[in-house]
């Protein structure tokens, strides 16, 4: 467990960061990314059932922040990347083109982080994000990002992450996104 002090915000609750149970509590982080990431319900409905099918892949775990009364205000969840998953079949031919396409094999994934905006900018999802790679048995990393210049990219950047393809189109997403490599362990500025 690794705990943050407040720092003087509206919330000045301290944020520990440790083991979280994202089937249990699916619907607390989804209420979290649809803050920080700006989703309406229907979207949140579909990523439920996303969420809780991943958690069922193999080697699948995720790293909750939550303050000191329990609220959860930021989660990171990942798993050992697989060829056959979906947004793999997705991003390959984006990756091939860049000769990039190896990342795919012995990588463990981002599938989702996020922070409720009041509790941003303070090294949350920076900790939440090296805490969960910290632990993982591949020798690298690989996710995706909306490709613009953001505060999660330099985040990212920040951690040793690359770009390894960019203007990557999901189906039914509205922006491109880039994909995003790094060594681990990540670099701990």
């Amino acid at each position: 467990m690794l705990r943050f002090p407040g720092h003087g915000h509206r919330d000045t609750d301290d944020v520990v960061i440790g083991p979280l149970d994202l089937a249990a509590r699916v619907d607390e982080a989804l209420a979290v990314q649809a803050l920080a990431f700006g989703l309406g319900a229907d979207e949140i409905a579909v990523r439920r059932q996303i969420v809780l099918r991943h958690l069922t892949y193999p080697g699948a775990r995720a790293l909750g922040a939550t303050t000191s009364d329990g609220r959860l205000v930021g989660f990171v969840y990942g798993m050992p990347n697989d060829r056959a998953h979906w947004w793999s079949t997705v991003v390959e031919p984006y990756l091939r083109a860049q000769g990039n396409d190896g990342w795919l094999d012995d990588s463990f994934v981002i599938t989702e982080l996020h922070v409720h905006p009041r509790f941003q900018n303070r090294g949350v999802g920076r900790t939440l994000i090296t805490a969960i790679t910290d632990t993982a048995a591949e020798p690298r990393s690989i996710l995706s990002a909306i490709d613009i210049d953001s505060p999660a990219r330099g985040l990212y950047r920040s951690l040793g992450y690359e770009d390894l393809a960019r203007q990557v189109l999901f189906p039914s997403a509205p922006k491109p996104y880039a994909v995003m490599g790094a060594p681990l362990p990540l670099r701990h500025p």
